[in-house]
């Protein structure tokens, strides 16, 4: 079997037995071009070696790529190569012992409570778009901590209780509950009133399922909601230029600094283990140890300039 039969394969197996999602199938792919891209599509499986496998990760390395794209790409391989020794395909594992690269220790960008303030006004005092969906998406992705795709996949049908809560899919299909607090559901029905207004004709039932919809009436994608919150958040708006998964972060930061449990945090965010919603823990606190050294008389900071 070559290399290109054995990574067809295994991404139907993703697709259809994992049901992973789309956008983690296309991850695995992507990876799989620079391995191909390496050793070649038609070479045998049992003739690709551990020192090509290390070699390909170097090159990697060499290129200045971001540890954590190189680590994935690892992963990818490491999983491909275990998926075809379990269907025989190969005697020997080369991948096997392929090891991570070490990650640098980076803090989640996360926004001060007037930066989000600043954010979610700015459709109304900009207006370079459509305001009150503009601020309905802001108000709801800081709300809920939604990541980006699952606000744009919202359905009607996925609200209970009103607009307070809705049942989203989030990673590997795993259904949880997220929550909308007065001013995201305030935002969210002055929008749609307004799409009620503009789209006469465009029922909850018919064309347009989603909440979210474009200009012209149709499903506002996720690359769609990062354009608008990049147009928002860079010069003709704050000018303090964020991504959407900011606001996750800000959510999850802002949940743990005011005293809340970091196991509801892990359910509301669906991370699968609480060791990653614990790093914003580290946040608050680094962050609050910065507040005192700059605030406090006596702080070392303030006697180290003496």
């Amino acid at each position: 079997m070559t290399l290109q039969d054995a990574i067809d394969e295994f991404l139907i197996y993703l697709s259809s037995v994992r049901t992973l999602s789309d956008n983690t199938v296309t991850g695995y792919r992507n990876d799989f071009v620079h391995l191909t891209s390496y050793t070649g599509t038609e070479r045998e499986l049992e003739t690709i070696k551990k020192e090509e496998l290390l070699t390909s990760i170097g090159y990697m390395s060499q290129k200045k790529m971001a540890a954590a794209s190189i680590n994935r790409y690892i992963a990818a391989v490491r999983t491909l190569f275990a998926y075809c020794k379990k269907m025989s395909y190969i005697e020997k594992n080369p991948a096997l012992d392929l090891k991570t690269v070490k990650l640098p220790k980076r803090i989640p960008k996360f926004l001060t409570e007037k930066e989000v303030d600043d954010l979610c006004i700015a459709p109304k005092e900009t207006e370079l778009l459509w305001e009150n969906r503009d601020r309905a998406i802001f108000e709801m992705l800081y709300s809920s901590g939604c990541r980006v795709s699952e606000l744009s996949n919202l359905k009607f049908s996925d609200f209970t209780d009103g607009f307070h809560a809705a049942l989203i899919r989030g990673k590997g299909k795993k259904d949880r509950y997220v929550y909308f607090a007065d001013d995201a559901q305030a935002a969210l029905k002055n929008y749609l009133d307004d799409r009620e207004k503009i789209f006469v004709n465009l029922k909850k039932e018919d064309d347009c399922e989603y909440v979210f919809v474009n200009q012209r009436g149709g499903h506002l994608s996720v690359r769609g909601i990062s354009w608008i919150l990049s147009r928002y958040s860079g010069p003709e708006g704050t000018n303090h230029q964020i991504s959407p998964h900011a606001l996750r972060h800000t959510f999850a930061t802002a949940m743990l600094g005011n005293g809340a449990d970091v196991r509801l945090v892990q359910e509301l965010l669906g991370h699968s283990s609480v060791s990653t919603t614990q790093r914003y823990t580290h946040i608050t606190t680094e962050k609050l140890i910065e507040t005192y050294n700059k605030a406090h008389p006596h702080a070392g900071d303030k006697n180290e300039q003496k």
